[in-house]
């Protein structure tokens, strides 16, 4: 359900659709949401991007079935306590905002698997950023990073990275990241791609001849392996052909 109207409160017939599984309100003027909201316990996706709001509502952390929040675009810098409720949730989009500090309240959900968290004012994560186990793609562009992070050589599930516009100026081999399949660090002062698996996508300075060099390797390889193959098969026919058929 779409609602996009510069509304400054949500109307309150949209809390009596107790079987609502989808809500976008985004684009408007809100800075918070009524307590009715809470009634919602059906609604899997609610989308608040592009609003005014400062703090997260309290009736959005009793919606425990949501598997998809977006926040986006408000004036959010943290997470309250009770955000710790939404157990359900997998996708979250808090771009654009002004959290300097990663909010932990992330750290107990235990299904969230993609988390946009780009365009804020972070400058670090926490030590303990691998207890978020589920994560699989994490993008963190447009922040204030000046070194790599390394926690995140220890988030050995992740399959996204986004560090796109930050001010990094050297990257550590990621051949550790074994379920990486694309790392992006576009718009950094960096001179050359880091070491990465066989299978991972790059985006930023260097990427493009890296990946063409490494296509390369890959098909003189396996031109390589085909003609040992055709060689093997030959050695394996000549004896049958110098045999001849058998006479009595």
């Amino acid at each position: 359900m779409p609602l996009k109207r510069s509304l400054l409160k949500l109307p309150w017939r949209v809390c009596q659709l107790a079987h609502l599984e989808k809500l976008y309100v985004c684009g408007n003027s809100l800075r918070t949401l009524p307590d009715a909201v809470s009634q919602l316990q059906g609604l899997r996706t609610l989308a608040l991007d592009f609003n005014k709001m400062e703090d997260v509502p309290p009736a959005v952390c009793q919606l425990t079935s949501l598997t998809r929040l977006y926040l986006g675009s408000n004036r959010l810098m943290s997470l309250p306590p009770e955000f710790r409720n939404l157990q359900s949730l997998r996708g979250l989009w808090v771009e654009s905002n002004f959290f300097m500090t990663f909010p932990r309240e992330l750290y107990d959900l235990p299904h969230l698997k993609s988390l946009q968290i780009g365009d804020n004012r972070l400058k670090t994560l926490p030590q303990d950023f691998q207890r978020m186990e589920a994560l699989r793609g994490l993008w963190l562009y447009g922040n204030r990073f000046d070194s790599f992070p390394r926690v995140l050589l220890r988030m050995e599930a992740l399959e996204i990275l986004d560090l796109d516009r930050n001010k990094i100026s050297e990257l550590p081999s990621l051949r550790r990241l074994k379920a990486l399949r694309l790392f992006s660090y576009d718009h950094n002062p960096i001179k050359e791609p880091p070491k990465v698996g066989e299978e991972v996508f790059l985006v930023g300075e260097g990427a493009a001849e890296f990946l063409e060099l490494r296509e390369a390797r890959k098909e003189r390889r396996q031109k390589a392996a085909e003609k040992e193959a055709e060689e093997l098969a030959l050695v394996e026919e000549e004896p049958t052909k110098k045999a001849g058929p058998s006479s009595r």
